[in-house]
């Protein structure tokens, strides 16, 4: 069996470049391949020549990205590593064992802190999520009420008289009273 023929180290950087649609190509050695001297009907999925000698992808596009995300980078690092680098320039990093001890708000810890806390630390925190969320779904409407015209108008009326409802229903309960 006989071996092809090596192609020099151009040839083949062209060929991988053409193949990733970034060297010009005109066509010649793809329709010199093709029966009836490279004459035959294009499909819809096909390329047309003008299209083949575009990039296929325009990273350009992509630059103020990329310099956005370096930014926040350097920018992050800079937050996090320079406070530290400054205190051990300037002396200020001195750990001592009352520096080193836990404390919680200021004082020192009475009991284990895997302790658990009563339910209602939960529930007010889940009432808080839900009105607070009440009031990001109402700042929208209200600013576009007068365009969204009386259909919005009864829904979010429904929706706050939903809420209400809700609102009562944790009084009545109990759940707003702390002991």
């Amino acid at each position: 069996m006989a071996r092809p023929a090596r192609q020099n180290t151009a040839v083949k950087r062209t060929n991988w470049l053409r193949k990733l649609g970034f060297a010009p190509y005109d066509g010649a050695e793809r329709n010199a391949a093709l029966p009836h001297g490279g004459h035959r009907p294009r499909s819809a999925r096909e390329p047309t020549p003008s299209a083949w000698n575009r990039p296929l992808v325009d990273l350009s596009q992509y630059l103020p990205i990329l310099l956005f995300l370096a930014v926040a980078l350097v920018l992050s690092s800079a937050f996090v590593f320079l406070p530290m680098l400054v205190s051990r320039v300037t002396g200020t990093h001195n750990p001592t064992p009352e520096k080193l001890a836990e404390y919680e708000c200021g004082f020192p810890a009475f009991e284990d802190s895997r302790s658990q806390f009563d339910v209602r630390f939960y529930l007010i925190a889940i009432l808080f999520i839900i009105f607070d969320l009440e009031a990001a779904f109402i700042y929208p409407w209200a600013v576009s009420v007068f365009t969204l015209g009386w259909t919005a108008w009864f829904a979010m009326m429904i929706f706050i008289a939903e809420l209400a409802l809700g609102l009562a229903y944790a009084w009545k309960k109990g759940a707003l009273d702390w002991e």
